[in-house]
């Protein structure tokens, strides 16, 4: 591409220096897996908050589409009408919505998870000012994880409150704090305890039909007897499922691969990066590559903390993560500038890549920032 400016003939070169390959294949294979644990009768809810999991959402909502998916969700409404204006008409559950965005939503056919007296009143008074009825809602209750939802308590108050016209309950649930943990777990045992009482109230004493849901991707894997009319998956479809035994039957979708920018030959006793922040043994060589906090490779990485392949080799991480840059030593490796580097993907996983920095795959894979380009493979 070529492009004028002040008079001026600049070539562009578009292919950008760090990308994201998103597999679409790997997500279709993730899916039938996850289905194939489902009892019949269970229908999914696709995950795609957080631009799917830092990927790429429209194509990866589309695709989910195509092969089946029951319905999508996503945290915040503007997500929701984001998918809408991509010409996603699937039923659309909105997690956290807030109460400025109810007429927004409403617009758009999103369902929310009403979660406190407050949002319900909220949300009671568009529905009203918008004569509409029956409108499609979602119940969420607090049973351990304290985050949000409604009290079990007021169990009594929403079957009343259900009586009228605005409101059809589509679904209850709840989110169990530990579903990845080995069982039994105490704390669960606790959360399920009071879900089912939660169930029991709704089933009794309401007239309309209440699906009911309670397991995330982990849940799935460690709670098969408790499926019930949904299932929640959103890191399951992208390849992970937080125990190394269940990650076996699913395909991370994403490799995050960089480019060789720089390299240098320093000696021993030399230092790299801010703060000296790494001192050379030995002389050695390091290669620059342009990624950095700013792209979601936090500074827990870096005095060693994590790795990235290079020709199938490791060269680790050194020094203090930079914005822009990360330093990693290569040694003898054979390599040179321009040569491209995984840091996450085949050799070494995503999760794997955040348990070397000390936190999670969900961390990592969400705050992998806008500059890098994302690449879909169908």
């Amino acid at each position: 591409m070529v492009k004028k400016t002040l008079g001026l003939k600049i070539k562009i070169n578009n292919s950008l220096l760090n990308f994201i390959e998103i597999d679409l294949k790997k997500l279709e294979h993730n899916y039938y897996a996850i289905r194939s644990l489902l009892n019949p009768k269970t229908k999914m809810i696709g995950v795609v908050k957080a631009n799917a999991y830092g990927s790429e959402v429209n194509s990866i909502a589309k695709k989910l589409v195509a092969l089946g998916i029951d319905a999508l969700a996503v945290a915040f409404t503007e997500e929701g009408i984001q998918l809408r204006n991509q010409g996603i008409k699937a039923r659309i559950l909105v997690f956290y919505p807030q109460t400025e965005n109810f007429k927004l939503l409403i617009s758009a056919n999103l369902e929310p998870a009403l979660y406190s007296k407050k949002s319900w009143r909220a949300f009671e008074k568009n529905i009203l000012d918008q004569r509409k009825k029956n409108y499609p809602v979602h119940v969420k209750y607090n049973t351990g994880l304290n985050r949000i939802g409604f009290n079990p308590a007021d169990s009594d108050w929403i079957l009343n409150e259900i009586k009228k016209d605005a409101f059809k309950i589509k679904s209850v649930y709840s989110h169990l704090a530990a579903s990845e943990e080995n069982r039994p777990n105490e704390f669960s045992q606790k959360q399920l305890a009071l879900f089912n009482e939660i169930m029991n109230d709704h089933k009794k004493n309401s007239k309309s039909e209440t699906d009911f849901h309670l397991l995330n991707t982990s849940g799935i894997f460690n709670y098969p007897e408790l499926h019930l009319d949904w299932i929640r998956c959103g890191i399951g479809l992208y390849g992970f499922a937080n125990q190394p035994q269940w990650n076996k039957k699913l395909k991370p979708i994403g490799k995050l691969i960089s480019t060789i920018t720089q390299i240098h030959s320093i000696k021993s006793g030399e230092t790299v990066g801010y703060n000296c922040g790494w001192t050379a043994h030995e002389n050695t060589r390091i290669a620059i590559l342009p990624l950095g906090h700013a792209d979601g490779i936090a500074r827990h990485y870096g005095q060693g903390n994590g790795w990235v392949s290079i020709q199938g080799e490791k060269a680790p991480i050194v020094g203090n993560i930079c914005m822009d840059m990360i330093m990693v030593e290569i040694k003898n490796l054979p390599c040179e500038e321009g040569d491209e580097v995984e840091i996450f993907g085949t050799v070494n996983t995503a999760e794997a890549f955040a348990d070397q920095g000390n936190t999670i795959s969900y961390e990592l894979l969400s705050g992998l920032g806008k500059r890098i380009e994302r690449r879909i493979l169908k």
